[in-house]
């Protein structure tokens, strides 16, 4: 194989990478009770900063300290994400998507998970993303 093969399969590699965690589709698998739950912690400021630092602790490995994403994985501020229900992204922390990578934070306590929450839709939605992921049409 020559080296430009070998450039041209690594790009393949990492598109395919990029692809496969952009149209994860896991908003399909929320069941509608969930997708209608209420964050209880939505836009308090004490909550905010309470998952500030959790996602620091928690979350910030892998998806970046600015939630932008890193190395292949989703950026938090995407649409895909901000504009999900704070009850579809409960779902996800709940149950994972280990399809793509993401566990399960079950095991977190139901208060500090809704103050991720809180926190990530406290940052907003930003185009760009070092991952490279938009996100995708949500099933209502």
């Amino acid at each position: 194989m020559t080296w430009r093969e070998r450039i041209a399969l690594a790009g393949l590699c990492s598109l395919s990478v990029v692809f496969a965690a952009a149209g994860s589709g896991w908003l399909r698998n929320v069941p509608d009770a969930d997708r209608a739950r209420a964050n209880p912690y939505a836009g308090r400021s004490d909550a905010i900063a309470a998952g500030r630092k959790l996602f620091s602790a928690n979350c910030a490995q892998c998806h970046g300290a600015d939630a932008l994403g890193r190395k292949g994985r989703p950026s938090l501020r995407a649409g895909e994400v901000q504009k999900a229900t704070d009850g579809e992204i409960f779902w996800l922390l709940k149950n994972g998507d280990r399809r793509h990578g993401m566990p399960s934070w079950s095991a977190l306590p139901v208060p500090s998970r809704w103050q991720i929450i809180a926190y990530i839709k406290s940052l907003g939605e930003s185009g760009t993303s070092e991952s490279g992921n938009q996100g995708e049409e949500r099933k209502r």
